[in-house]
């Protein structure tokens, strides 16, 4: 399937590394000029070099923390000047600490509300006005499964992400008319950075080890596996593309079966 990408521009926040920089391959692959972000400007040049390596497409590092607020409309900005136009944007963050509720401050809800709400809120408001004016404007928000089936041990992330969902379908009501259409996915485990990092925590509050408690995680998928990054990805592309031209306003579980309700 031709998804008509050839020639488009994107931004994805959150792409050195994990899901994002899997969204940002496909894209690449797909024929699209695209704008990664990460904090680290190491770990984002490496990217950028890889990405380059691996498509031979034409990749433009943009440094910044979307948590913090004056950074997003900045990345925006230079986005729409290095490449010309904005036709997609995937916002997208680092996830917020494991914990139980009443092990959890103001401070840190404080932070996850800034980095897993509101750098979507910031992006999404910066990016508007040259996504209204692209004929294929599309906005994906990568979120969590968590938001229908909420995760032991990550309040933070169950709570926030939920709100951001809620802000995605907002906006497919609100601003559908403009011709940009908004989606959220919902991933379930997948074989990431973050995703090792969790686990780690897992492992030390269970006395047990990574390996183990992943094996436990594998268990519990009806597919008996993690995901990979592609996986993840080409549900992402394809939502992004004018190929899901009437798709807007959806939360598409990419999990493998983990969230037990029937919507």
């Amino acid at each position: 399937m031709d998804l008509k990408l050839k020639g488009r521009t994107a931004f994805v926040a959150g792409s050195s590394r994990g899901l994002g920089y899997a969204v940002a391959r496909g894209l690449l692959n797909e024929g699209c000029k695209v704008a990664i972000n990460g904090r680290n400007p190491a770990s984002m040049e490496a990217a950028a070099k890889k990405l380059r390596a691996e498509t031979g497409g034409e990749v433009f590092p943009m440094g910044g923390d979307v948590a913090e607020p004056a950074i997003p409309v900045q990345l925006i900005d230079s986005t729409q000047k290095v490449l010309g136009s904005l036709d997609l944007l995937v916002t997208n963050a680092g996830g917020t600490p494991a914990g139980q509720f009443e092990k959890i401050e103001d401070e840190l809800w404080q932070k996850g509300i800034e980095l897993s709400l509101m750098s979507h809120v910031r992006l999404i408001r910066a990016a508007l006005p040259y996504l209204k004016a692209s004929k294929i404007g599309s906005v994906l928000t990568i979120t969590s499964y968590s938001v229908k089936q909420p995760i032991p041990n990550l309040v933070l992330s169950n709570s926030i992400r939920a709100a951001t969902v809620g802000l995605t379908k907002t906006l497919a009501l609100e601003i559908g008319n403009a011709g940009v259409r908004f989606n959220s996915i919902l991933p379930g485990w997948t074989d990431t950075e973050r995703v090792y990092e969790l686990m780690s925590s897992r492992a030390r509050q269970n006395e047990t080890s990574v390996d183990a408690e992943i094996a436990v995680q594998m268990k519990e998928s009806p597919l008996g596996r993690l995901a990979t990054p592609e996986e993840f990805a080409n549900v992402a592309v394809f939502l992004l593309s004018p190929a899901a031209s009437y798709v807007t306003g959806a939360m598409l579980s990419v999990d493998g079966g983990m969230v037990k309700g029937t919507f």
